[in-house]
């Protein structure tokens, strides 16, 4: 019987075990969603959820509890001022685990582990990105603009002059171009001594 036998081994000793549900859930507060096998998943969720726990509390204790687990400071106060807030209302359920694929090379099988979000939050990060995505295309605009302007600005001597070295440049290309081609006559029996 597997009385109090709780959790998968994973494989590993419980340090490691231990140093890799910290990795895992760290990586997971961090990107909002990660990839894992199936049952690193489901274990990471575990983890995951009783932290969540605790930062809900938001007293000094919790934050100990976690910082425990969670050794980035910036990870920490992004649990606790950030994500908390998201699950307030919410009674438990806050992660998803989600299969995706099986893995090339050993076939193991593959799962998203992703914070679960509500519409209004979804739709508050795709208005995020898009203005992000529109202020690069602005940025890009308006570096192409300035670039424009600049080649204007140019004097009229120095676009003469940058004409002249072009043209010289193409001239001595051709000269080279002929005199290989003279040489190459000449090895196949072609020109003054092949006659």
């Amino acid at each position: 019987m597997r009385h109090m036998r709780e959790g998968r081994k994973l494989s590993r000793t419980a340090a490691h075990r231990k140093a890799l549900m910290r990795n895992l859930t760290t990586a997971l507060f961090e990107r909002e969603r990660i990839e894992t096998t199936l049952a690193k998943a489901k274990e990471t969720r575990r983890v995951a959820e009783r932290l969540i726990t605790y930062a809900k509390r938001g007293d000094l204790h919790s934050r100990r509890l976690v910082a425990r687990d969670i050794h980035d400071a910036e990870v920490v106060k992004k649990l606790f001022e950030t994500i908390a807030p998201w699950y307030a209302t919410r009674p438990g359920g806050y992660t998803r685990v989600l299969r995706t694929r099986a893995r090339l090379g050993d076939a193991g099988e593959m799962a998203v582990l992703e914070l679960v979000k509500s519409a209004e939050q979804k739709a508050a990060d795709r208005r995020a990105r898009e203005e992000a995505a529109k202020a690069k295309e602005k940025a890009k605009e308006a570096k192409a603009a300035r670039a424009e302007k600049e080649k204007e600005e140019k004097e009229p001597e120095e676009r003469e002059k940058e004409e002249k070295a072009k043209h010289a440049e193409k001239r001595e290309a051709k000269s080279k171009e002929s005199k290989g081609l003279k040489r190459f006559g000449r090895a196949f029996g072609k020109g003054k001594r092949g006659e």
